[in-house]
């Protein structure tokens, strides 16, 4: 048995984690951010499927055997090819999930008008990865997308409550409620953006959803554990939560306490 690894390219990954650990408390975690190479959101397909392989396989030489890629970029543009073309390098045991299929399950219970709207990277945008895979599951639901590439440095650089914050978001609510004023929902498609939860909740109007993944991702891999006990047992029960970041630790560690909602100790990780 071995811990479950949680990967992203940064911190926003922590949102995520915090919501599997407060669903499912009982496994053993690693969490993995690949802090030094972040922002993974405007670099190429290949270089995102590099990385993010990279990472994946430091979390199997760490014995798990389960990794969530909690990182939309990574798996809208990494999480396919590693699944198809390098799980098999591994034992069949090994699993890697990502956060846009669990989130596509349930856009059909998110939307009444049949417009749902996305907030996201560049990156996870120019993939059509939530178009592709709600497309799949709800063809009747057309998916509007707008990138809001200012956000992530926002949040980052813990600029939240200053008024170019507010600018661009109000901008990003603008451009697309503007492609479509029936969007009824919108999703927050990048970890990073609960942060800025209550900024962009005082520009969408009242009648639109706005969803978070964190809940969806953590409800959909306590789902997954239930039908499949071969591999939930595979995930060792352990209170133990250990963190790792290719960047400084004391940098690592005052801005994840921001994202993971209590204070974090990490421990460095370089690549070879």
């Amino acid at each position: 048995m071995g811990p479950i690894g949680v990967f992203d390219s940064g911190y926003g990954g922590l949102t995520v984690f915090k919501e599997i650990v407060r669903k499912l408390p009982q496994y053993e975690y690693i969490y993995f951010g690949d802090n030094a190479r972040a922002p993974y959101g405007s670099r190429s397909f290949e270089t995102i499927y590099k990385y993010t392989l990279e990472c994946v396989e430091h979390l199997f030489r760490m014995d798990c055997r389960l990794v969530i890629l909690a990182c939309n970029t990574a798996s809208a543009k990494a999480l396919r090819s590693i699944q198809q073309q390098n799980l098999s390098a591994w034992s069949p045991e090994h699993r890697v999930l990502g956060v846009i299929r669990p989130t596509a399950e349930v856009a059909g219970a998110l939307t009444r008008t049949g417009h749902l709207g996305i907030f996201a990277t560049e990156g996870t945008v120019k993939s059509q990865s939530y178009i592709l895979e709600i497309d799949k599951l709800f063809p009747e639901i057309q998916v509007w997308q707008q990138a809001c590439p200012m956000w992530v440095p926002l949040i980052e650089n813990n600029e939240l409550d200053n008024a170019g914050a507010a600018y661009f978001v109000e901008q990003s609510v603008g451009r697309l409620l503007a492609q479509q004023p029936q969007i009824d929902a919108i999703l927050l498609g990048c970890t990073h953006y609960p942060l800025l939860y209550p900024l962009i909740r005082r520009h969408v109007p009242g009648h639109i959803q706005l969803i978070a993944q964190g809940e969806l991702v953590a409800n959909s891999l306590a789902d997954y554990l239930h039908r499949h006990p071969d591999k939930a047992a595979l995930c060792r029960k352990s209170p133990v939560r250990t963190f790792y970041t290719t960047e400084t630790p004391e940098v690592f560690d005052e801005k994840a306490a921001l994202f993971y909602g209590e204070p974090v100790q990490s421990r460095h990780f370089e690549h070879d």
